[in-house]
């Protein structure tokens, strides 16, 4: 008999929901995967990614505004408390990577502005280093005379991917208001094409099979939907006292595969496929 596949590793990532107002309301920014990735391609996500040993510098404090590593950590509900700075440097670094758009304040105490074509065109290139991994943000921001803005990201959303997922993660979601003085732009390798909607509208467009989103997207994009503004949505976030954690089941009967999500009514008594 042959010996079982081993479980997949579960792998801790960080997502960030980058919102503004827009003519009509609060918007979110979004990216579509690559349609050949083999990690739900084609589907329309927040910037983010897996966390990884670049962004678990030995002491971020010196580049990290306003939050320290034992506070990250507590509000992360971590134990012991320590490692949960690097969810916030790895949101912003996946934010910098595939969508160009870099949470940080400059010299001067401003975040970054990139109106200037000189200032631009040598972040660009930061970008592209970083994305390859030749150098660490952590660098660029030494280099820069930068610190990330960690203290305007707030803590929003929890989920861990089921058991029988040939990929796991345990993914913290983020959010912070979009920089005036930066354009978002999708990186064109792994995601194809990005755009500014309202939450309400996603889920619309959704619903209506044109706009293929994971289930942790869906949640969190009606969360999004009950705020009008910006404001409000950051506001609630840095107020939230305990995110719980969502953990959905992926079940197989005779209708298929499935997954279901807390709330639903099949989730407390059907067991993970």
């Amino acid at each position: 008999m042959a010996a079982a596949a081993p479980a997949p590793v579960v792998r801790d990532a960080a997502t960030v929901m980058l919102v503004r107002d827009g003519d009509d309301g609060l918007e979110v920014f979004m990216l579509r995967r690559n349609l050949h990735s083999d990690f739900v391609g084609g589907a329309y996500v927040f910037p983010g990614g897996a966390v990884d040993e670049a962004d678990r510098h030995e002491d971020l404090g010196p580049v990290c505004e306003g939050r320290t590593d034992f506070e990250a950590s507590a509000a992360l509900g971590l134990h012991p408390p320590e490692g949960g700075l690097a969810f916030w440097v790895a949101a912003i670094r996946e934010s910098f990577e595939e969508a160009g758009v870099l949470l940080a304040y400059d010299r001067d105490g401003t975040i970054v502005d990139l109106r200037d074509p000189d200032q631009e065109a040598r972040f660009t290139a930061h970008r592209r280093a970083v994305d390859t991994g030749q150098r660490r943000l952590v660098d660029v921001c030494a280099d820069e005379g930068l610190r990330l803005a960690v203290d305007t990201m707030h803590y929003f959303a929890h989920w861990i991917t089921p058991e029988g997922a040939p990929r796991r993660y345990d993914t913290r979601f983020f959010v912070a208001r979009a920089p005036e003085w930066q354009s978002p732009l999708h990186d064109d390798r792994e995601t194809i094409a990005n755009l500014w909607i309202r939450p309400e509208e996603g889920l619309a467009r959704n619903e209506r099979g044109e706009f293929d989103l994971m289930p942790p997207t869906v949640r969190n994009l009606h969360a999004l939907s009950r705020f009008e503004n910006a404001d409000d949505v950051l506001k609630a976030a840095a107020n939230l006292d305990d995110v719980p954690t969502v953990v959905p089941k992926i079940v197989a009967d005779e209708g298929g595969v499935r997954i279901l999500l807390p709330g639903d009514e099949e989730f407390r008594w059907r067991q993970p496929s």
